[in-house]
C-alpha cells in the first residue's frame, strides 16, 4: 500500500473538525433524550472499535457504520449517563470514503466493521487509533513518539487462516453455521466470507453439508442439549495443509467414523480432524481435552522460509501474509547482533523467536500453554535450529527464575494477548533491564496502559502499525524501546 497516500488520509482524518474530545466535552448537562428518537448529526470522527462519533448537545453519540464528514439521521438506541448509542436512521451525506461492502452481513457480525470504508482510509485510522490511545493514557513523553504510516497488503481480503464459527440447528431444523450478531447469541449463517482464505469456506460448507446429511447433533445452548459447539478449520498457507476440529459438548460422537471417511475422501487437503471437547456452560469455545480422531495432531505452516508445526489450539496471527511482515519489523527493532541473547515471551509455537534465532546467540522463551511449547522445541527440532530452548510457565515467574540463574538477556520480545502485560511481567522487565526491548502490541489500549509504566525507564523510539485484519477496527503494532 502506498503509505504517501495512507499518511494524505490520515492528514485528512485529523483535520480540525476531527478534533478529539476535550474534558469540557465529558461536562454533561442533562440531555433530554428518548429511546428512538432522531436527529441530525455531523460525523466528527471514528471512535477505536470502528463506530463514527458526534455531539448531541455537547453529548457523544456513537453510531455504528457512520464515517467521519458524513451528515445522518440518528435514531437512538442507548442511553448512557456520559453517551447515547445511535443507528442511521438515514444518511443524509455519504463520505467520500464509502465503499460498498463485499459481504451482505457486514453489518451484523464482528470481523467486517469497516468494510465500508475503503482501504486507505482505514490504515489512516489505524495509526489514528494509536493516537488517541496515547492521549487516553498519557505516557511519558507520548507526544513526542513517532507515529509510523501503518503497513497495509495489496489485497485485504481472503487472508485469514482459521474460521472458528458456531454450528446450530435454524428454524427450519437445517445446520448453520457463522458467527452471533453482535451483543447477541443469534447466528448468522455465513456461507461466504470474503475475509477467509477460501480453503477455510471450502471445507467449512462441505462439513456443514455432512452435519447435516449424516444428521449430526447440534448444541443448544439454551439447554445445554445437543453434541458439535463449534467447528474450526485452519488452513497451513504455506502448505495447503487443512485441520478441522469438532468442539463437542461431550465425548460420544455416534457418526464419527462415517463423518472421517467421508472428509478424508472428500477433501483431500485435511490432513488432521480433531475432537476438543467442551461440557461447560461457557462462552469459552475449547475445553481441555483435546483427542485425534484421522490424520495427523498438527499440520505444518512455513513462514519466512521457516517451518512450524500446529497442534489445534496452538495461537497463530491469523494473517499469515502480514505475519511475516510484522515479524521482519520486529527484528528490525531489535537490531540484534549475534553475541546478544534474546527473552521471547509470550512464545506461543515459537514463529517470532525461530524466526530470530539466526540473527541472536540465545533465544529463551515460554508460553503457559504446554501443548504450544512442546510444538515449539519440536519446531526448533524441525528446523534444526539449536540456540533456543522453550519452557511452560508465566513469563512473570520464568524471568526472574532465569535471572537467578545468572542468565542476562541483552534483549526482549513481547508479544501478549489482548490484555495486555501483566503487572508482574512489567515488574519483571524493569528488574532485568534489557538494553533492547520490542513489543509486539494487538490492542492500542492495553499497549497505551503498559507504556505508562514502561516509559518510567524506557524511551519509546517509534511504534510501527501493522494491518493484519483489514476490514475489522483492530491493529497491530511494533514499538521500539531504548533504556533512558
Amino acid at each position: 500500500m502506498n503509505t504517501n497516500q495512507s499518511k494524505h488520509r490520515y492528514n485528512h482524518y485529523n483535520q480540525s473538525n476531527h478534533r478529539r474530545p476535550t474534558h469540557s466535552d465529558h461536562q454533561q448537562t442533562d440531555v433530554k433524550v428518548t429511546l428512538g428518537q432522531r436527529f441530525p448529526l455531523t460525523i466528527k470522527r471514528l471512535g477505536i472499535n470502528g463506530e463514527g462519533i458526534g455531539y448531541f448537545k455537547r453529548k457523544l453519540v456513537f453510531v455504528k457504520g457512520a464515517l467521519p464528514d458524513e451528515v445522518i439521521v440518528a435514531e437512538v438506541t442507548g442511553i448512557k449517563p456520559s453517551f447515547l448509542t445511535a443507528k442511521i436512521h438515514r444518511l443524509k451525506t455519504p463520505s467520500k470514503d464509502r465503499v460498498k461492502p463485499r459481504d451482505a452481513y457486514a453489518a451484523e457480525v464482528g470481523g467486517f466493521e469497516l468494510e465500508h470504508l475503503a482501504y486507505p482510509a482505514q490504515l489512516a485510522f489505524k495509526r489514528d487509533i494509536m493516537l488517541q490511545s496515547l492521549e487516553k493514557f498519557q505516557p511519558k513523553g507520548f507526544r513526542n513518539f513517532q507515529l509510523k504510516p501503518t503497513i497495509g497488503m495489496d489485497d485485504p481480503y481472503g487472508y485469514r487462516n482459521k474460521a472458528q464459527f458456531q454450528v446450530r440447528r435454524d428454524a427450519d431444523g437445517h445446520v448453520i453455521t457463522g458467527l452471533y450478531k453482535e451483543r447477541s447469541h443469534d447466528l448468522v449463517d455465513l456461507k461466504t466470507c470474503s475475509v477467509q482464505m477460501p480453503a477455510t469456506m471450502h471445507v467449512m460448507r462441505g462439513v456443514v453439508a455432512l452435519m447435516e446429511e449424516l444428521d449430526v447433533s447440534t448444541y443448544d445452548e439454551k439447554r445445554g442439549t445437543g453434541l458439535v459447539r463449534t467447528v474450526v478449520v485452519r488452513v497451513a498457507e504455506g502448505t495447503g495443509e487443512v485441520q478441522v476440529v469438532f468442539v463437542t459438548a461431550k465425548a460420544p460422537f455416534p457418526q464419527e467414523a462415517e463423518m472421517v471417511d467421508r472428509l478424508s475422501t472428500e477433501f483431500p487437503e485435511i490432513v488432521s480432524i480433531m475432537q476438543n471437547i467442551n461440557n461447560d456452560k461457557t462462552s469459552l469455545i475449547w475445553g481441555e481435552k483435546t483427542k485425534l480422531l484421522a490424520g495427523k495432531p498438527q499440520i505444518r505452516e512455513v513462514l519466512n522460509g521457516l517451518q512450524f508445526n500446529l497442534s489445534a489450539r496452538a495461537f497463530l496471527q491469523l494473517n499469515p501474509y502480514q505475519t511475516v511482515r510484522l515479524y521482519d519489523e520486529a527484528l528490525k527493532a531489535l537490531a540484534l547482533s549475534d553475541n546478544e541473547t534474546v527473552i521471547d515471551a509470550y512464545s506461543g509455537v515459537g514463529t517470532i523467536g525461530l524466526s530470530i534465532a539466526h540473527a541472536a546467540k540465545e533465544v529463551r522463551g515460554m508460553d503457559v500453554i504446554a501443548d504450544a511449547v512442546d510444538d515449539a522445541n519440536e519446531n526448533a527440532r524441525i528446523n534444526h535450529i539449536d540456540n533456543v530452548h522453550y519452557e511452560t510457565g508465566t513469563a512473570e515467574t520464568i524471568i526472574p527464575k532465569w535471572l537467578n540463574e545468572g542468565f542476562e538477556p541483552d534483549a526482549l520480545i513481547v508479544d501478549p494477548p489482548r490484555t495486555g502485560l501483566d503487572d508482574g511481567l512489567i515488574n519483571a522487565i524493569l528488574t532485568a533491564k534489557p538494553k533492547k526491548f520490542v513489543y509486539i502490541s494487538c490492542n492500542p489500549s492495553t499497549l497505551a496502559r503498559d507504556l505508562v509504566k514502561l516509559t518510567e525507564q524506557y524511551h519509546v523510539n517509534y511504534i510501527q502499525s501493522v494491518d493484519m485484519m483489514p476490514q475489522t477496527a483492530r491493529c497491530e503494532a511494533v514499538v521500539k524501546f531504548t533504556r533512558a
